[in-house]
């Protein structure tokens, strides 16, 4: 018997020699493994973090940001160097504020916001996180920046004002016929109230008559411009978010109303307008990250001026200059 308990006394604690070692082993890899983690922590640290917030879903804002992600790609930043959260407020004031905030929560390197609402959201939601703006007409005006060449604030960016008695000049260039302009926008957008005060003047020196009608949402579009094609010979819409998410009403009304439309944005020419002096809003976006892009590299906001647009240029909608009886030798300036 004792012989017996002595044989397997060391049959045991052979296996329990062996168990150790496998123990040893196991811990050896999960060790391993967590020196991998810390790896891949430390890697994860130095992802560049944007936070993206958009007003509405419409052209021209989607083409700023569509432009913006590809400047940021072609400089490096894509796939796993780069986190973008993208948010988008679907014309909402309140969702504005929610989203600002949980973007703040976040703590990104730097964050775009495309439209005026939502930078002005955005600024106050998160006001520690440098922002670039985009598709922002006054920046001073909406209370953004207190100087356009070295902002004091957390904001810097592009903006999408263009000359706008030009524009209007352009536009009577194209119908000199028409003795009132109807000018269609959202009062609430205070982007729209600079840019229908400088086209108003600018239609007076003309010796053009001025009617307007304002727009609180897109279910509004329709029938306000409708009330403006039975007063005026041409329509002219600022780039105004709310009437540039319905273009393609204002499209449809311009043709069966016989009223030409003259948008300030080049894609709500495309959308619907006949022809103007505009920007491409994929630029606007590409000029826009080259800012963001400074600020990841460490450069402060105070030390990066408001910019204009790099490129103004002639934006044709064909069909809707064919309806009108539009050549293009008329768009020629």
């Amino acid at each position: 018997m004792t012989g017996f308990c002595f044989a397997h006394a060391k049959h045991f604690g052979g296996n329990i020699f062996m168990k150790k070692q496998l123990l040893l082993g196991l811990v050896g890899i999960a060790m391993l493994g967590l020196a991998a983690c810390g790896q891949q922590t430390k890697a994860d640290d130095n992802t560049v973090k944007v936070g993206v917030l958009q007003l509405i879903d419409q052209t021209a804002l989607t083409d700023a940001r569509k432009g913006f992600e590809e400047e940021l790609a072609k400089a490096g930043y894509k796939g796993s160097k780069i986190k973008i959260d993208y948010v988008n407020a679907q014309g909402d004031q309140a969702n504005l504020k929610t989203m600002s905030e949980q973007l703040a929560k976040d703590k990104n390197d730097v964050n775009l916001a495309i439209a005026t609402p939502a930078a002005q959201a955005l600024q106050k939601g998160d006001p520690d996180t440098p922002m670039v703006f985009t598709a922002v007409t006054d920046p001073k005006y909406a209370g953004l920046v207190d100087n356009l060449k070295a902002p004091s604030k957390n904001a810097t960016g592009v903006v999408d004002m263009v000359d706008i008695p030009q524009q209007i000049q352009y536009m009577h260039h194209l119908f000199p016929k028409a003795k009132t302009v109807g000018m269609l926008y959202n009062a609430a957008e205070q982007n729209s109230i600079v840019q229908v005060k400088a086209a108003t003047k600018a239609a007076k020196k003309l010796g053009l008559k001025v009617v307007k009608r304002t727009v609180a949402s897109t279910n509004d579009v329709q029938s306000a411009t409708e009330a403006l094609a039975g007063l005026s010979d041409v329509i002219y819409a600022p780039t105004d978010n709310t009437v540039a998410a319905a273009m393609a009403t204002v499209g449809k009304v311009s043709l069966a109303k016989k009223v030409p439309v003259v948008p300030a944005a080049s894609t709500m020419v495309q959308d619907g307008g006949v022809a103007n002096i505009g920007i491409n809003y994929k630029d606007l976006g590409k000029q826009t990250a080259k800012l963001a892009i400074q600020i990841i590299k460490g450069k402060k906001v105070k030390d990066l001026a408001v910019e204009k647009p790099a490129k103004v240029t002639v934006i044709k909608n064909e069909k809707m200059m064919k309806a009108f009886g539009i050549t293009d030798a008329d768009t020629k300036q």
